[in-house]
């Protein structure tokens, strides 16, 4: 694994690639049976060349938890005593422990790392944006993570690894570590949905105060976890092959462009989350006066599908989100809306497109998640979660009508205002 024009002597040393990174004490020397041994901890293999769809599956950073540690170190100048890696779409998460010394006494000892895939490393504009968007929200009083700094004051570090073929990129950060469990693991009160509406309403609030000189980069026109793109999952539909599902998914897009796009310029606009899901919430609990547990939102995990959209639209992502590990999926939209609308009345426009909102993300977890797959089998159990019961859940609302769902949903919202919310 050694690379080619490796040099210095002792424990540590610095190879050609590593020259070429700009990482410092990643190799490490050492002997065996009286020979030398140098260990580049970014071997040549990290990253192969291939066809057009496995370059596009390799996007997603390889690293390993050595390799993430050396990151860690020589980056960031923590030292690690312990990192695992985290689920991750199509990023490369790491929850890093890091040990105590005489500078770091004072701070927090967790962290994640996040490696950003050779695509979004790219956009460098982006994230910077994304990551001063988690500093303004936690200076609101919103429970986000701290961004913390490279050893040169900077919020990201673009890592160049040389995979023998080509050099790839990949952007780098380090966030402190937010306690709590995902949403995902308990039984969702419709009390606790309101609660979620009302975060996602004041998340869209609270960042029309932000500015940032970048900002128009969060205009990604062909962004497809925007909403609006839902046309553009059409190539991504053979993923599905030749089922139900994939009809269900072809008529909603077509309602999606007759029903919808017409009406985007009477939406407001906003700056969206984009993915308030189950597993980016989390909760802690606590002990009522009466002894039932008590949830609070503890954490709010994952900017990276912020761009511009609607205040429709994260609603409706949050309330098809919310849906996934429910008994009752279709009494949720209810609640969820009425905690919304008591920070952000919809308008009537607004409202009589959110039906088609909340099937049509269900169509882009759903496919991308089924096309996702064919590229990184080896993370179908992470990619598949929404499918588990994200098809049961779009049939059902299919099969109901907008009519009959909108009846719930709006109803239930209306009970809020009567002071006797619907179950």
């Amino acid at each position: 694994m050694g690379g080619p024009g490796c040099r210095g002597s002792g424990a540590t040393f610095q190879c050609q690639r590593c020259a070429v990174a700009g990482v410092q004490g990643c190799c490490r020397a050492g002997s065996k049976s009286g020979r030398s041994l140098r260990i580049c901890l970014f071997p040549l293999d990290i990253m192969s060349s291939g066809d057009d769809q496995q370059s596009q599956a390799l996007a997603k950073p390889t690293f390993s938890e050595v390799q993430a540690s050396a990151l860690v170190e020589s980056v960031f100048g923590l030292k690690v005593f312990k990192i695992q890696p985290l689920p991750s779409y199509d990023d490369q998460n790491f929850h890093v422990c890091i040990s105590r010394t005489k500078d770091t006494t004072d701070g927090p000892t967790e962290y994640v790392l996040k490696i950003s895939n050779t695509k979004s490393s790219k956009t460098p504009d982006l994230i910077e944006v994304q990551s001063h968007i988690i500093m303004f929200l936690r200076a609101a009083g919103f429970p986000t993570a701290s961004v913390c700094r490279t050893k040169g004051d900077n919020i990201t570090s673009l890592m160049s690894v040389d995979s023998g073929s080509e050099i790839k990129n990949y952007l780098v950060r380090l966030l402190t570590y937010l306690p709590g469990r995902p949403i995902a693991e308990i039984p969702i009160s419709p009390q606790l949905l309101y609660e979620i509406g009302r975060l996602a309403a004041k998340l869209d609030k609270t960042l029309e105060k932000f500015h940032h000189p970048k900002l128009s980069s969060l205009h990604r026109e062909n962004f497809i976890w925007n909403l609006k793109n839902v046309p553009l999952l059409e190539k991504y539909l053979y993923a599905l092959g030749q089922n139900r599902n994939r009809e269900i998914v072809k008529q909603i897009i077509q309602l999606f462009k007759d029903e919808v796009m017409s009406k985007l310029s009477h939406f407001r606009e906003c700056i969206n989350h984009g993915d308030l899901n189950d597993h980016n919430i989390l909760i802690e609990s606590s002990k009522s006066a009466f002894g039932d547990a008590v949830y609070q939102v503890s954490g709010i995990l994952d900017f990276d599908d912020m761009s511009y959209g609607y205040y429709a639209f994260e609603l409706a992502i949050t309330i098809m989100y919310m849906m996934i590990e429910s008994k009752n999926p279709i009494q949720v939209g209810g609640h969820v809306l009425a905690g919304f609308e008591s920070i952000i009345p919809l308008t009537t426009v607004e409202r009589s497109a959110l039906f088609l909102l909340v099937c049509s993300r269900f169509c882009q977890s759903l496919v991308m998640a089924a096309y996702s797959c064919q590229l990184h089998p080896e993370n179908e159990e992470y990619l598949m979660i929404t499918a588990k019961t994200g098809w049961k859940h779009l049939q059902q609302m299919f099969d109901m009508g907008q009519k009959t769902v909108e009846e719930i949903w709006f109803e239930t919202a209306k009970s809020y205002k009567s002071g006797i919310p619907c179950d």
